[in-house]
């Protein structure tokens, strides 16, 4: 009985919000419905998926995070990707839980490298039933997308060979840090190429790929996916820093408690202002479990230059692309595109 209780409860489906497609594109409403209601599709699978594992402790562990919610990025970029060909083909679905899964794996190992408490406002998996536990159920997330992209052919397979490889590399790169000699802003940069733009990129590619896009559109679409995920990536860096738990779903300042180099901490490093010399005082001394500590850590990087230099940086990947979509037929997909460079950003700080 003490095993099984473990495992009991899982955290319920909760109700799925209109999401970002809501906020995109208001002009186009039977556009949003029909991306709309293929999310819910997707939703399905994706929550049949986390149930199909043989052992109901693994189900519990890996459905725990995809019940638990999150914005759904990730499919919704496979969807609007795949209209730029024939949205409506056999493949279309199953490559938004592909891309999904291989994010809620993430998470799973994610959580463990950075000791997050929490993800989505509940527990996360590590925290919960341990690193074990949470490194094993990533890894079976990680199999069960690589099963679903072997159903889709050689190149889904590919482009999610591709990107699992990319984002061990950017954890990699994470862990060692930078090689003597690097900048570690370019290191950030790498890694952030492969932990987060990777899998967006991938997202749109496979769902344009998947629907027959037109050859000369897949280029636009992962080069909008790797400058969008660099500026997601840097807008997450900036909330952790500036919006409590309760907005986030997260620890604030879960990366400063990790010691985690997140591209606000790296400039403040390096930056020359009263608060930043403060900041490098308490940063160098490495991850602290200090509360008052951490405390002022967190006020002094709402003073610090570093936080608007990190959010002009996040402005120019959006501009970036932004311009990709050029090539792109003005179709409301394009529209919505456009319209998410806004949505991500978060507002000054």
């Amino acid at each position: 009985m003490g095993v099984h209780h473990m495992y009991e409860d899982p955290v319920p489906v909760r109700e799925r919000p209109a999401g970002l497609i809501g906020r995109l594109v208001p002009d186009e409403p039977v556009f949003r419905l029909r991306i709309a209601d293929a999310l819910a599709k997707a939703e399905k699978w994706l929550q049949d998926c986390t149930n199909s594992a043989p052992d109901p402790h693994v189900v519990t562990l890996t459905g725990h995070l995809a019940a638990a919610g999150g914005k759904r990025l990730r499919p919704l970029l496979v969807l609007l990707g795949a209209e730029f060909g024939e949205p409506w083909r056999d493949g279309v679905t199953q490559a938004a839980v592909i891309a999904e899964l291989v994010h809620i794996s993430s998470l799973h190992h994610d959580d463990v490298m950075d000791r997050a408490e929490t993800r989505h406002g509940v527990p996360s998996v590590h925290a919960r039933w341990g690193e074990r536990a949470a490194v094993f159920s990533g890894d079976w997330l990680l199999a069960r997308a690589a099963r679903l992209a072997a159903d889709l052919g050689t190149e889904a397979i590919h482009l999610n060979a591709q990107t699992a490889g990319r984002l061990v590399a950017g954890q990699l790169r994470e862990l060692t840090g930078p090689a003597p000699g690097e900048d570690p802003v370019e290191h950030y940069f790498q890694v952030t190429a492969g932990k987060t733009a990777a899998l967006l990129s991938m997202s749109l590619g496979i769902g344009a790929v998947q629907a027959g896009a037109p050859a000369p559109y897949l280029p636009a679409l992962t080069e909008y996916g790797e400058q969008l995920g660099v500026a997601f990536q840097i807008a997450d860096d900036l909330l952790d820093l500036t919006s409590p738990a309760e907005v986030t779903g997260k620890d604030q300042g879960k990366d400063l408690l990790a010691g985690v180099p997140s591209l606000p901490v790296l400039l403040a490093l390096a930056g020359k202002g009263r608060a930043d010399r403060e900041l490098r005082a308490l940063l160098r001394a490495g991850p602290t479990s200090d509360a008052a500590a951490h405390r002022r850590a967190l006020e002094l990087f709402r003073r610090s230059p570093a936080t608007a230099e990190a959010q002009a940086l996040m402005r120019e990947r959006l501009d970036l692309a932004r311009a990709a979509l050029g090539v792109l037929p003005d179709l409301p997909a394009r529209r919505a595109l456009t319209e998410l460079c806004d949505v991500i950003a978060p507002r000054p700080v």
